[in-house]
């Protein structure tokens, strides 16, 4: 019985945290829908769908542990189950798809350079959309990113490191040589595409491009790394609650100690053939 309660307890606690938990989930959706900044809004569906996901699996697991309703648990686990088995795909696929990149060292400098060529193809194909690469190329400008590095100075260049938006499309290429302003010898493409003024600068550039892919490759292998450690924690609370499906449909069936105390209850045919075959035997004897 105590470890019936102990289960029961546990996933009820489990859940109340959870159902709290999912409320600045959809406030925090429901506030990028509201936002102007591309870059937020795209945030909004995910979170809308997760916040709204964990509150009916919490509910669910809440209520069927605390009042021991067999069937809401059913749906906990089934929501459980489908939320393991899709963060599982969806870890596995960031893993696949973030494989590469991590650009090149400068030599001389403390950044790193990116070219297009090392993301996967997955990666790289997002980016050619236009569609997509103006949307990205909206939240590059709006985080105004190459504003802070504008009164750099060649040493700080030297001795301060970038970051992969900054190497990308605030700067050409280091490889580049002008004279006059203009770029010299044959050289790469980038480095034609380059211009000083500030709405300009290296956004047309194949490496801003990559600059984004690798932001967006080590924000993406960041919640990877964070989607397992999730996984362990839901696989665990799902293994709680399967013992606490397993106490409420006992409870239901009105036989809380198992199923080996039934046959006493409602003794099977060889039982009475046992006692009517026992009774023949004294009668005889």
């Amino acid at each position: 019985m105590y470890h019936q309660r102990f289960s029961n307890t546990v996933i009820g606690y489990l859940n109340l945290l959870t159902l709290l938990a999912s409320v600045p989930l959809i406030g925090g959706g429901l506030w990028f829908a509201h936002s102007s900044t591309t870059c937020q809004s795209a945030l909004q569906m995910p979170l809308l769908a997760l916040g709204f996901v964990v509150l009916l699996v919490s509910l669910a697991g809440f209520v069927g542990a605390c009042f021991g309703v067999a069937w809401a648990l059913w749906l906990y686990l089934f929501g459980m189950l489908t939320l393991i088995v899709g963060l599982l795909g969806f870890t596995v696929f960031g893993f696949a798809v973030t494989v590469g990149g991590g650009g090149e060292q400068v030599s001389g400098r403390v950044y790193r350079e990116f070219k297009l060529g090392e993301y996967s193809s997955w990666l790289k194909s997002q980016i050619a959309d236009d569609k997509n690469w103006h949307t990205a190329l909206a939240c590059v400008v709006g985080s105004k990113a190459c504003e802070k590095i504008t009164t750099y100075t060649p040493l700080d260049y030297l001795q301060r490191d970038l970051t992969p938006i900054q190497s990308g499309c605030c700067k050409p290429p280091t490889s580049c040589t002008y004279s006059g302003g203009m770029a010299i010898a044959a050289q790469d493409g980038d480095c034609y595409k380059w211009n000083n003024a500030p709405n300009i600068l290296c956004y047309g550039c194949e490496s801003c491009k990559a600059g984004v892919l690798e932001q967006v490759r080590r924000s993406w292998h960041k919640i990877s790394v964070v989607n397992v450690i999730v996984l362990v924690i839901l696989i665990a609370i799902y293994a709680i609650g399967c013992c606490a499906f397993r106490n409420a449909r006992r409870a239901d069936s009105g036989y809380p100690y198992g199923v080996n105390h039934m046959s006493k209850i409602n003794p099977r045919w060889d039982y009475y053939w046992w006692r009517w075959w026992r009774d023949r035997r004294e009668q005889l004897y």
